[in-house]
């Protein structure tokens, strides 16, 4: 018989309301013996005086519910204790929990994986559990709750009904090659197999939108010495967190700053400035900046507007359709007729901010709007729908029907990997690993 697990299942510290859960067979029994009397009516709050059953010492009074199994988050008898949210009173109903034949504390993510080995979710919803529990801004939120409800789990699950019905077609062509089937069965499948290719390559084809949304798109500011990209990161960041110095090459190293953009996240590293390292440790900074300008999904290239039109060609050479061009410090000159495809701002008074903030904006929005598809969120369901699309293409170009039938299989496994229908059993602990206790 599986134990009966408890954990805090809501945040650790002082608060008004503190939320124990329990999950398993021992969990109605566990609440009669706290409350001195019958399990309330079902998924009905109930307001009762929690005692110790060793000593009848009074815990807390609490509001309590119980939830019978299947028809509940775990599929298992579930009991959920509302007490107060001080410290001595969750340990001590903690420590009246653990001394219960049966009940041990949760694993991290223990609730969640109970669910999914119970048939209440699949791997991606449960995973979309995961994201919204860590979301941070408001893209991040839509997107974990549409994969929690089942969006992508319902594609993935409408292209394996697809391939099994292709792959069924094709293996009663092999077996019953005597019946009186229509000629040509297993040909007949090609061309579905040739439209799941085409949407299938479609949906990894989205610039890595739905991993972008959970990471957080990457925005390096480059430029020169003394350009003011350290001043650029803290207004963004609305605090100190480069040194500013008018001695050039203070940053040294890339520093990265948080920050939620119109909604998205995103990663704003601030750049050693490129030039003709004095030292070995600037030459460092800057070949970690030349990397970053590499790998950044979008690049602002900050110049000082005292410098124009003499802009250093390494940094005007970066431009490209990812990039922003931003002379900083215009306020010194008011002269300026600002160029074709420049943005003007001055750090030091505000000017030009709303609109540098506001093309951001666009451009991370442009990567990470999308269609209304789902995303695909993580590198293990990349790889999984890589491997499908493979299998595919071998099975498209397969020349006999047996060699066909076993890359459908193989194609079929790899989208049951995803949605854990099938072959997960090594997946299961890389899945729930980053889980929070008491999720």
């Amino acid at each position: 018989m599986a134990s009966t697990i408890f954990a805090l299942s809501s945040a650790p510290g002082r608060a008004g309301v503190a939320v124990i859960r329990l999950s398993g067979p021992a969990a109605g029994s566990a609440l009669s013996a706290l409350t001195g009397r019958p399990l309330p009516p079902a998924r009905q709050a109930t307001l009762a005086a929690l005692v110790d059953p060793r000593s009848d010492d009074l815990l807390d009074r609490a509001l309590v519910l119980h939830f019978p199994g299947p028809a509940s988050f775990t599929g298992e008898d579930v009991v959920e204790l509302h007490v107060h949210g001080g410290r001595a009173v969750v340990d001590s109903v903690f420590d009246a929990l653990a001394a219960m034949p049966g009940l041990r504390p949760a694993e991290p993510g223990e609730f969640t994986r109970r669910a999914f080995e119970n048939g209440k979710l699949d791997l991606t919803e449960a995973e979309g559990i995961a994201d919204l529990v860590d979301a941070e801004t408001r893209a991040q939120q839509r997107q974990a709750l549409r994969q929690m409800d089942g969006a992508l789990g319902r594609l993935y699950d409408g292209w394996r009904d697809r391939l099994s019905r292709a792959l069924a077609h094709i293996e009663a062509d092999l077996d019953f090659p005597d019946e009186d089937l229509p000629e040509g069965v297993a040909e007949q499948v090609r061309p579905e197999l040739a439209l799941l290719i085409a949407e299938i390559g479609r949906h990894l084809d989205d610039n890595r939108r739905g991993e972008r949304l959970r990471s957080g798109v990457q925005i390096a500011i480059l430029g020169p010495p003394n350009a003011g990209k350290s001043s650029l990161l803290n207004a963004l960041a609305r605090r100190d967190a480069a040194i500013v110095s008018e001695r050039a090459g203070t940053t040294r190293d890339v520093i990265e700053v948080h920050l939620d953009l119109g909604g998205y996240p995103v990663i704003v590293a601030d750049t050693a400035g490129l030039r003709q390292a004095s030292d070995e440790i600037e030459d460092e900074g800057i070949r970690r900046a030349r990397a970053r300008a590499e790998q950044a999904d979008v690049k602002i290239l900050l110049f000082d507007a005292l410098d124009w039109p003499e802009l250093d060609p390494e940094v005007t050479g970066l431009a490209d359709g990812d990039s922003l061009t931003v002379l900083n410090k215009v306020d010194l000159r008011p002269d300026l007729d600002l160029p074709e495809g420049f943005i003007g701002v001055s750090v030091r008074t505000g000017e030009g901010m709303g609109g540098l903030l506001g093309r951001l904006e666009e451009l991370v929005a442009d990567r990470l709007g999308g269609s209304g598809a789902p995303s695909l969120t993580r590198l293990r369901h990349r790889q999984a729908l890589e491997e499908c699309r493979e299998a595919l293409l071998r099975a498209e170009g397969a020349p006999l029907p047996e060699l066909v039938a076993e890359d459908v299989r193989l194609a079929l496994r790899a989208l049951g990997r995803i949605t854990g229908k099938v072959d997960v059993e090594d997946l299961l602990d890389i899945v729930f690993r980053d889980f929070c206790i008491g999720k």
